[in-house]
C-alpha cells in the first residue's frame, strides 16, 4: 500500500500573528496562529508548518509560546522553522512541542549544521527549507534553479538541485521545496523544479509555492512530491483541506480522509 499524501497548511508567523503576502512582500494579517491551527486540525490536516518570518531573537519566545499552546490542542506533527541557527535552537523547539524543525539560511552558511542536528536528534527531525527560483541576471547554475535567502530577495549563486542532494547526504530527512517565483501567486506549483529535485534525492519532498485551487495539488504529486503545502488559499477560505484531499483521491492518490 502506498504512503498517504500529506496535506500541510503553512502558517507564517510575525510577532504572534499569521501573515501572508506575495513573494513574501506586502504581508497582511491572516489570523491567530493557534486558532487557525485548531481549525486545520479539525479539517483533517496531516501536519502543520510554522515559519517565523521575522526570525529574530526578539520573536523567538513568541514562537515558542505559539508552538506550546498549539501542541496542547492539536495532535498532528508540527514543523517549526525560521531563525534556527544551532542544535540548541532545535532542542528548545522540540521541548516546546515541535516534532520537526526547519533550517534554511543557517545551513547555507554552515552546512555542518545539518549533520550536527541529524546526529543529535535523528534525520526525521531535520527539514531543509529550500527557497529556490529560476535563475536570473548574472547567475548561472547547472540546473537553472538557484537557492535564495531573505524571502527570495538575496541570491546565493548556489544550485538548488545540487544543494538538495548535498543536504540529503549530510542527513536532512525532508526537503521543503518552495518556489519563490510561484509563492503567493496562486498559479500552480513549479512542476519542473519538483521533477528536477526528485531525480536527485530519495528523501521526501514537500512541494510549496503557487497553489491556487484544489486541482493544482495532484500535478505536484505526479511530478514527484510526497506532500503538498499551502498557506493563503487555506487562510482565506478559498480551498479547504478536505477539498484538496478529495482532488488527490480522485486523481488516484492515497490520502487520510
Amino acid at each position: 500500500m502506498s504512503l498517504a499524501v500529506r496535506v500541510i497548511p503553512c502558517l507564517d508567523v510575525d510577532a504572534g500573528r499569521v501573515v501572508k503576502g506575495v513573494h513574501f512582500e506586502n504581508l497582511r494579517d491572516a489570523g491567530d496562529p493557534v486558532e487557525l491551527a485548531g481549525e486545520y486540525f479539525r479539517q483533517g490536516a496531516d501536519e502543520l508548518t510554522f515559519l517565523d518570518v521575522t526570525a529574530s531573537s526578539s520573536h523567538r519566545q513568541t514562537m515558542i509560546d505559539v508552538v506550546s499552546r498549539t501542541a496542547e490542542q492539536v495532535f498532528i506533527p508540527m514543523t517549526v522553522g525560521g531563525g534556527v541557527r544551532t542544535p540548541e535552537d532545535v532542542d528548545s523547539l522540540l521541548r516546546c512541542g515541535a516534532d520537526k524543525v526547519g533550517v534554511n539560511t543557517a545551513a547555507i552558511n554552515d552546512p555542518t549544521l545539518i549533520s550536527r542536528v541529524a546526529e543529535r536528534f535523528g534525520n526525521q527531525v531535520l527539514v531543509l527549507s529550500v527557497d529556490a527560483r529560476r535563475e536570473r541576471g548574472e547567475q548561472h547554475t547547472q540546473s537553472g534553479f538557484e537557492v535564495t535567502t531573505m524571502g527570495g530577495r538575496k541570491s546565493t549563486g548556489i544550485d538548488a538541485i545540487w544543494w538538495a542532494k548535498r543536504a540529503e547526504e549530510l542527513g536532512a530527512g525532508e526537503i521543503l521545496l518552495n518556489s519563490m517565483d510561484a509563492d503567493g501567486t496562486q498559479e500552480g506549483f513549479d512542476l519542473d523544479m519538483i521533477r528536477a529535485v526528485r531525480r536527485e534525492v530519495k528523501i521526501p519532498i514537500i512541494a510549496s509555492g503557487g497553489a491556487g485551487k484544489a486541482s493544482d495539488f495532484p500535478p505536484a504529486i505526479a511530478a514527484g512530491a510526497d506532500a503538498v503545502l499551502a498557506a493563503s488559499i487555506f487562510h482565506y477560505g478559498k480551498v479547504t483541506i478536505g477539498e484538496v484531499k478529495q482532488a488527490l483521491k480522485a486523481a488516484g492518490y492515497t490520502v487520510r480522509l
